[in-house]
């Protein structure tokens, strides 16, 4: 990499010292930036650059992390104030598109004076052999081993990559073998893996450059052309928009319903932004958990499989959490209460004395006598010396509707509204819960049947934990694993085999609605190569194109929640580039209404390089302020106080503010996909013991006294213990230590082994980005999309993150997986039901 960004601009500052003989000449060219062509025009009078224009409008800035007007603005003006790029500096924060700027002007340059490079067509030849470079992608480094002959390439091979399957990796089945046709690198990105394109992209022109390749602008241009075909017209019952989670439930539904289905998708493949989540999904599972009928009861059976489970325990601050809820108060929320005093979003112990919203009032009700019956039950057991953690956990339905309401309880920033969910939505999507595995077990996936974990944000423990699959997909002779086995070839399978009509159609962009009479009736569309697509609807259209969250202007436009000097043009995003809300324009292009457009969810454990989610939970963690060395938030907090709590209290690192440490045990373990690779990920992770911290706060410029680092966690660890009080906040719920120690039988932690010396800890380094919208289209419990005046348009369904009123103003953990799933099902059924 840093050897061929030398030769680029070293051949940048030799083009820029061409002299122009005198009057205007306007020239353009074109080069290769992030993950498109970027295009420039220049205006050249008495050998100076006069005049700039570019045309960077494929280019991806949240991905970068930097605002235009930060970057590639002011590139512009160095440029056109030095009259020349030479001494220019590229390095704005979007550095590819800068270079590519830059690249792209001396080309024109060059072209005037005529000869200064080799023409576009002149051959290209190499030095035969094998080379081998690496670029940076999505999830870490990809690198690949590629083959030349005196004149073409023979052969592309990625021997390295850590990028997720059906994602990023669908960039080397699709562009290799273009390359290898195209002999360049110029080859089409592919829609949803920006960042794999890129790598592979600039890791061939490496080795391009190691192979001596003797033309190297017509090398990185070399590309397919695609040319549209004649317009294609389709008809089906059902024509689903968007193959994420949601679309995929839907298209699985109504096939099962005896509906022919069509699936448009934008991506080269299924599996939309559920496939780079978390992919677990809230819901309690009775028979794992305290049965009232049975209280002393160690084990349940679950019904679908006949299988006997051990019941799951409790957590040290669950039952503390439950005696908060039991003495929430029952009057009237009580707005006018914040309107003198501050709204602290997570301080749940205040916001239980002010009230509760009327509709939410028999929730609380019929909760407090779940709760009662259960501490009846326990609180005798704790009495008499038991530790919490030897007792079954407590968790209902109820439990679970009343935290997503005030989990999802906010103001504005300048107090002029409330949110929180619709209380009819979000008991449809916690009831319709409990037959979801069910129903994903039937078509061939498998889950871990005999837990309940929790992650970041979800504030209990009632998360569901895939495993993959039955099903070949791809005549492998192996099963589908992760979440593409649980929640992709489980339904796609269904929809196959229900109609031998039904298809996906994928690289194909929605652009419009048809509407007919008043009704939508189908859809309109762009394959990647330009062919236009019609694809009627007989009975209705199912909307599930996913939220906006990587479209940070749209982010910014309605926010009314997040403060300016955090929430930024330069704030990244977790999301796949796909996600611009391009699915709520097209629905409020025929009339239909959103909800909560100003609340957008960042996730506080994001990694610093490039805002990809880095998944985890705070119960086993401790975080730590990289100034101060102390804790500065309950670990286990909802999503957007993490968040807020990371910026006022992190660092900032390479123009990424809020970025904080976290410490937990190396030996702590998350599911498979999650888990971290060996060794360290210089700028993400790193493992270190105490006495090795000094060395590594040097070398990631963090100011904080290692000492008092060591100490704040030992307090920590005490107090999980029960040692002791938590140092600096709170802490709710909390499930280990970050130090090593051992258990007695009864559960209890034997203090005397503590041993935070010895333990090897793993430290990450991480911070917010955007991650997801609670705006959206406004539905009703049918997921008909309405209208300002609040009628259903007919025809019209949406599902999933592109509609809103659901979480309120934030977002627990693993309650989008189910939801999703749950409203995916639900618009397939109305479908059905308003065709009959």
């Amino acid at each position: 990499m840093k050897k061929l960004f030398a030769l680029m601009l070293c051949l940048c500052l030799l083009l820029s010292c061409v002299a122009f003989a005198e009057g205007a000449n306007t020239l353009t060219a074109s080069a290769k930036g992030f993950g498109s062509d970027v295009a420039v025009e220049v205006t050249v009078e008495d050998g100076k650059i006069t005049a700039l224009t570019v045309d960077d409008s494929g280019e991806s800035y949240p991905a970068a992390g930097v605002a235009r007007e930060d970057s590639v603005e002011k590139l512009i003006a160095a440029i056109l104030e030095a009259g020349s790029t030479e001494g220019v500096d590229v390095n704005t924060g979007a550095t590819f598109t800068s270079t590519a700027v830059v690249e792209a002007v001396n080309k024109a340059l060059a072209s005037a004076e005529g000869g200064a490079e080799p023409a576009a067509d002149a051959a290209i030849a190499f030095t035969a052999g094998e080379y081998e470079a690496t670029a940076d992608g999505y999830n870490g480094p990809v690198t690949v081993k590629v083959t030349y002959g005196a004149d073409k390439i023979e052969n592309i091979e990625v021997t390295a990559s850590a990028e997720t399957g059906h994602v990023g990796t669908l960039a080397y089945t699709l562009m290799i073998p273009e390359m290898l046709i195209a002999n360049g690198s110029g080859v089409d990105s592919i829609s949803g893996a920006t960042f794999t394109s890129r790598a592979l992209r600039l890791a061939v022109e490496d080795t391009a450059v190691q192979a001596g390749c003797t033309n190297l602008d017509a090398f990185k241009s070399a590309k397919i052309e695609h040319v549209a075909t004649d317009p294609v017209e389709v008809e089906y019952d059902v024509v689903v928009v968007g193959a994420g989670g949601a679309g995929m439930a839907a298209a699985a539904q109504a096939a099962q319903d005896g509906n022919t289905v069509l699936v448009i998708e934008k991506n080269a493949e299924v599996g939309g932004n559920t496939l780079v989540s978390g992919g677990q999904y809230q819901s309690v599972m009775p028979y794992l958990v305290w049965d009232p009928a049975d209280p002393d009861a160690e084990t349940g059976v679950y019904e679908h499989d006949g299988q006997t489970y051990d019941k799951v325990k409790s957590v040290k601050g669950c039952i503390d959490e439950l005696k908060m809820i039991l003495n929430w108060s029952e009057e009237p929320f009580d707005e006018d209460y914040y309107k003198d005093h501050e709204f602290v979003a997570g301080d749940a112990m205040e916001l239980s004395k002010h009230g509760v919203h009327a509709e939410y009032l028999p929730i609380l009700k019929e909760l407090k006598a779940e709760i009662q019956t259960y501490l009846d039950w326990a609180q005798p057991k704790l009495d008499a010396g038991a530790d919490e953690s030897t007792l079954t956990l407590f968790s209902t339905l109820n439990l679970h509707k009343f935290q997503t309401y005030y989990g999802g309880l906010r103001q504005s920033a300048d107090k002029s509204q409330w949110i929180y969910g619709d209380v009819d939505l979000v008991s449809q999507f916690i009831d319709g819960g409990q037959g979801l595995k069910e129903w994903l077990e039937d078509q061939g996936a498998t889950f871990h049947e005999d837990s309940q974990q929790t992650l970041i944000g979800a504030l209990w423990y009632r998360e569901n934990e895939f495993v993959g699959s039955t099903i070949d997909l791809d005549g492998d002779g192996e099963p589908e694993m992760g979440r593409w086995g649980s929640y992709f070839a489980a339904p796609m399978t269904t929809l196959y085999e229900a109609n031998d009509i039904n298809g996906i159609m994928t690289r194909t962009t929605a652009t419009d609605l048809i509407v007919e009479d008043g009704r939508v009736t189908g859809v309109k569309a762009v394959y990647f190569d330009g062919t236009e697509v019609t694809a009627k609807a007989a009975k209705g259209v199912i909307l599930a194109t996913g939220g906006y969250a990587a479209n940070i202007d749209m982010v910014l436009d309605g926010n009314v929640y997040w403060s300016t000097e955090y929430l930024t043009k330069a704030t990244k995003t977790t999301n796949r580039s796909s996600q611009i809300g391009d699915g709520i324009k097209m629905a409020e292009a025929v009339g239909a209404a959103t909800t909560g457009m100003g609340f957008t969810q960042l996730m506080p454990i994001s990694w610093v390089d490039n805002g990809n989610l880095a998944f985890g939970g705070g119960n086993y963690a401790c975080w730590i302020n990289p100034t101060t060395g102390h804790r500065f938030v309950d670990e286990g907090s909802e999503r957007d106080v993490l968040s807020l709590a990371e910026f006022k209290n992190g660092m900032e690192v390479n123009g990424t503010q809020g970025v904080f440490l976290e410490f937990y045990n190396k030996e702590q373990m998350m599911p498979a996909p999650m888990q971290l690779a060996e060794g360290d990920f210089p700028g993400r992770y790193y493992r270190r013991t105490i006495a090795e911290l000094p060395a590594l706060f040097e070398e990631l410029g963090v100011t904080a006294d290692p000492e008092v680092v060591i100490q704040t966690i030992r307090d920590y660890d005490m107090a999980v213990m029960g040692q002791g009080e938590y140092p600096d906040c709170g802490k709710a719920i909390a499930s280990r230590t970050v130090g090593n120690v051992e258990k007695n039988e009864d559960g209890s932690y034997n203090v005397e082994s503590y041993d935070l010396d010895n333990t090897l800890l793993t430290i990450r380094l991480m911070a917010p980005s955007t991650h997801h919208t609670m705006g959206g289209l406004k539905v009703d419990i049918d997921r008909h999309v309405l209208n300002a005046d609040g009628e259903i348009i007919p025809g019209l369904y949406a599902a999933g993150e592109v509609t809103g009123g659901i979480h309120g103003g934030n977002r627990l953990g693993g309650n989008a997986i189910v939801e999703i799933f749950v409203s995916g099902r639900t618009a397939a059924q109305a479908v059905t039901a308003d065709n009959k």
